[in-house]
């Protein structure tokens, strides 16, 4: 309320009539007697306010050659404090909101103007600027209450259960004035159903005392029904006795300002993560020896969670894994979420490189302990890189804070390739791998189109008959500069960027082309398989059993004669999903087929349930044969649990003599190999193909 002493008010006007018109109404305010200045010019209000003080001004919009927008940002660029009402000629809402987002306490219509009105817009902006000096006093971390001026005022009567909205607060959410009705209902009523309990639990914490101020982040609906995600802060004023009278304070549109954090974890974002490590690097420019890390953490298993158990609790994992991460640093270290399951950690003013190393390490184990949602029970670990600023000397001077977060990025591959709960430190010559990566990364997008990739076929021989009853279907890529490139080399890459999808899409329908081709060709070939293998990314595609039903259609190639290759690892990662992926495959016809069996961790009754009709002994069994009993015992204990799960077992890499009698002795039903035949192109094969026909004259 106005008190009984006189306010002092300063009256910017430059037109004689529109100021007596403004007196006039002024006087009529019985509650306060009010001193009024009267000034024509921005210059010289600005001079007044400069060396006398006053209670309120204000302002016309129109000032001459000047403007009031001209007036509020003058005064602010001189640090200026004394609320500043704008009288504007006619409601115009862009000249509205420019003057609010100026910092204009309120803004009234002179042709609407009335002693109530002046009278109930001076009260509501003196209390929003008593309301302000006492939240500055009492918390001033909270910087933003400093730029509250631009943000919307409202203030609660606790005595009369109304609520004052000034027109700054009813823009942010795109109502006009006297739209919504003066009650705190048309306030909570808007906050999102998922916000609105703590919200009420923040405010209960101020109003009980606990808390020194009101402050709040949440969403709130706009009048087009889209969600704004704003700043509630809040004083309660209190009597002699300690009841509340009132709690006024302001809102702060962060439409803008909510791009820098994450609205699912409520960490950081990438933007501001880069913002907080460049002030870091200045102060390694300030201080000789400073040292600081960035962690990059990508969560190992999180997509199969995802997809296994639904976005709504993949979204609950990453709030557990950001409430963990924070769990396990020091007081000032930093976490952010980069996107998807990627977090990055900036720790500053490190001892030694074993600093990060041990908060890398506890990390781990806090991730290593299981993580129950909503009655699920999840495992997942973390990979993480790490890049230190005390780079060589010749690289340090031009090292940006982009180049450090990328260096742990690619430190996090490092530690990803070693297996999962791990973490590696940046090294110079990872990054020259990764650059050589980026540039095979780069010919390999062109080698689709450019047709550089070629199947080539390896028999795969019956051990029983002696002689081709199949073939592997092997991706080889010429490049035009460097030559053959190895699968080894360039397969890692498309798996990662995801290229493997339309690579391996093609090999399914190149090898099912060529070999229907032979088939019609040689009739000795059409009881010949063609083996293909899938990859993880392959073999997680929604789509898949459709694209290769089409390819069988396209090409005409029989689905019985088609092998699908699949590791176990892609079956423990998810077996519902493997299940029925497997089941709709073996549907069409397709026999499928477990690769590297024996090095995954696949269980006996898995395997009983899965539809599968080979098992495919790895090379590293098939190597020790010959010197290693105990080897050998395990490459018949997985003949014989083919046979008895009614699958047959084919060996790989066979080399010597020794190893194919010991196979055969052993009960295996093929064997592929150096020794048998190595991958032919395809000409190479249509000539052993014409060599296995018989001749047309005996």
């Amino acid at each position: 309320m106005l008190g009984k002493d006189a306010l002092k008010l300063l009256l910017v006007e430059d037109d004689e009539d529109d100021y007596l018109l403004t007196s006039d109404v002024l006087s009529e305010i019985s509650s306060v007697s009010i001193a009024v200045t009267w000034v024509t010019t921005m210059e010289t209000a600005l001079e007044i306010l400069r060396t006398q003080a006053f209670d309120v001004c204000l302002s016309d919009y129109q000032l001459g050659k000047n403007t009031g927008i001209e007036l509020l940002n003058a005064a602010a660029a001189q640090h200026l404090t004394v609320p500043i009402i704008m009288l504007t000629g006619q409601s115009n809402r862009d000249t509205d909101l420019a003057a609010m987002k100026a910092g204009a306490s309120d803004y009234l219509v002179k042709a609407d103007i009335t002693p109530a009105m002046v009278e109930r817009s001076i009260r509501y902006t003196l209390n929003h600027a008593l309301t302000l000096a006492a939240l500055k006093e009492k918390e001033q971390q909270y910087a933003l209450v400093a730029q509250a001026s631009n943000d919307g005022i409202w203030d609660w009567n606790w005595q009369t259960r109304t609520i004052y909205f000034s027109p700054r607060w009813l823009a942010i959410l795109g109502y006009e004035l006297h739209e919504l009705r003066p009650t705190p209902q048309e306030w909570v009523d808007r906050i999102h159903p998922e916000d609105k309990a703590r919200v009420e639990v923040e405010l209960r914490s101020h109003l009980s005392g606990e808390k020194a101020v009101f402050r709040s982040e949440y969403r709130i609906r706009h009048k087009d029904d889209s969600y704004r995600w704003v700043l509630s802060q809040g004083l309660a004023v209190r009597d002699d006795r300690g009841s509340i009278l009132r709690i006024a304070g302001s809102q702060t549109d962060l439409t803008h300002h909510v791009a820098l954090f994450d609205q699912l974890t409520r960490l950081p974002s990438r933007a501001l993560f880069l913002e907080q490590l460049r002030r870091a690097f200045s102060r390694i420019e300030r201080q000789s020896g400073y040292q600081l890390a960035v962690l990059f953490l990508d969560c190992d298993r999180f997509k199969v969670v995802n997809d296994s158990l639904g976005h709504a609790i993949g979204d609950r994992l990453l709030q557990a894994v950001a409430q963990r991460l924070e769990d396990s640093l020091r007081p000032g270290d930093v976490v952010a979420r980069l996107g998807g399951d990627e977090f990055a950690i900036l720790l500053e003013n490190l001892q030694s490189h074993q600093d990060a190393e041990h908060i890398a390490t506890r990390i781990n184990q806090a991730l290593a302990r299981p993580f129950n949602l909503q009655g699920h029970t999840v495992y997942i670990s973390g990979s993480i890189g790490i890049a230190f600023n005390d780079r060589p000397a010749q690289l340090s001077l031009s090292q940006q804070p982009e180049d450090l977060l990328r260096d742990a990025d690619t430190a996090m591959y490092r530690a990803k390739a070693a297996g999962k709960s791990q973490y590696a430190v940046f090294e110079n010559t990872m990054h020259q791998q990764a650059q050589r990566s980026l540039q095979l990364e780069t010919d390999l997008r062109g080698a689709m189109e450019s047709e550089q990739f070629q199947l080539f076929y390896q028999p795969i021989w019956s051990l029983a008959t002696n002689a081709i009853a199949g073939f592997e279907a092997l991706i080889r890529w010429s490049h035009p500069t460097r030559g053959p490139i190895s699968p080894a080399e360039f397969i890692p890459i498309a798996e990662e960027t995801g290229l493997i999808l339309p690579i391996g899409q093609w090999v399914i329908q190149e090898a099912c082309r060529q070999m229907h081709l032979w088939q019609n060709q040689f009739p000795t070939a059409r009881s010949f398989t063609v083996s293909v293998n899938l990859s993880a990314k392959q073999f997680s595609e929604t789509n898949l059993v459709k694209q290769i039903q089409a390819t069988l259609d396209r090409t005409g190639f029989p689905p019985h004669r088609l092998k699908i290759e699949i590791t176990e690892t892609m079956i423990v990662e998810n077996p519902p999903a493997a299940v029925q992926i497997l089941t709709q495959l073996q549907a069409l016809g397709i026999q499928i087929q477990v690769d590297d069996f024996g090095t995954g961790y696949s269980s006996l009754s898995m395997l009983h349930s899965l539809p599968l009709d080979t098992l495919k002994i790895d090379i590293s069994f098939i190597r020790l044969l010959e010197t290693d009993p105990d080897n050998a015992e395990i490459v018949k204990v997985i003949i014989t649990l083919a046979q008895n799960l009614g699958m047959m077992a084919i060996a790989e890499g066979v080399e010597t003599e020794s190893q194919l009698r010991q196979l055969k002795a052993l009960g295996c039903d093929f064997a592929q190999g150096y020794l048998l035949a190595k991958p032919l192109p395809p000409l190479e094969i249509e000539r052993l193909l014409a060599a296995l026909e018989p001749a047309l004259f005996s």
